[in-house]
């Protein structure tokens, strides 16, 4: 019984630390909603392990990329986007690797490797080897920052 109530008391602490924020399932942090860099970089900030690198190249090669890139975190997510434009991107933390969603990824060319049950979107997964061709993915980003953006996500 002591053991229970001291696993309780850690995930509580865990839950409520004002330091770190929550990690949900995967290591995905657990950001309040928020637009602009500040909120961006407090997910990748809190990053396990990794991941954190790997959201840090992530990050600097789409504003590389656009640096007129609008930031915002919804869902536990960081989405980037261009006004006028909407969002044209997302990146998630899963236990195995980093998903970026290009929402339009089926009009890039050649296409992010990897399909989805939506059909304009395409994934591509960084795993923690970090293998990441950065002129492919900032060619991805700058071509997709110019479509309409996904659909339902709102404006930047």
């Amino acid at each position: 019984m002591a053991k229970k109530s001291a696993r309780s008391s850690a995930s509580t602490a865990r839950k409520t630390s004002p330091d770190k924020p929550r990690l949900l399932s995967g290591g995905n942090p657990q950001i309040p909603r928020g637009d602009g860099d500040a909120p961006v970089a407090a997910y990748i900030a809190a990053l396990p392990d990794w991941k954190q690198d790997v959201g840090e190249r992530i990050d600097r090669a789409i504003m590389e990329a656009v640096p007129h890139a609008k930031k915002a975190v919804k869902w536990n997510t960081p989405f980037y986007g261009v006004e006028g434009h909407g969002w044209f991107l997302a990146m998630h933390a899963f236990a195995k690797y980093m998903k970026i969603t290009f929402f339009r990824g089926t009009s890039l060319d050649p296409p992010p490797p990897i399909s989805s049950k939506v059909p304009e979107v395409r994934y591509l997964h960084v795993d923690e080897s970090g293998a990441l061709d950065e002129a492919q993915f900032k060619r991805w980003v700058k071509a997709s920052s110019v479509l309409p953006g996904g659909d339902g996500l709102g404006p930047c």
